[in-house]
């Protein structure tokens, strides 16, 4: 069984790997295929696990599981950044269409007032 979960986690962090080295040089990558991919994954290290004892986890087993949880904590952090990123530039997109829209008639600043032109 240890053999057949290790091989998931390998799987799973080759996943984890192109999609966090893909967001951090700035490539296009498909996200719907590297989310299907990393959901087949989970899907198959929980089914894996069911029948796992707790406590027969080899040394090296640990190893390797503790390994996928920093993998699964950095990509989380690159996945983070990337939507504040997204975030950020909508803001900026709709502020200057909002920007671009206004003729500055109406402002933030108005008493009920409007300016003559």
């Amino acid at each position: 069984m240890e053999a057949v979960l290790t091989q998931a986690i390998n799987r799973l962090e080759s996943v984890l790997a192109g999609e966090t080295l893909a967001l951090r040089e700035g490539r296009t990558f498909n996200v719907t295929e590297t989310s299907n991919r990393k959901n087949q994954c989970l899907l198959e290290l929980s089914r894996i696990s069911r029948g796992l004892d707790p406590a027969a986890v080899t040394p090296n087993l640990k190893v390797r599981l503790n390994g996928l949880r920093e993998r699964l904590d950095d990509n989380r952090h690159v996945l983070w950044l990337h939507m504040e990123a997204a975030g950020e530039i909508t803001r900026l997109i709709a502020r200057a269409i909002s920007d671009a829209e206004s003729d500055g008639t109406y402002g933030s600043a108005v008493t009920g007032v409007k300016r003559e032109r």
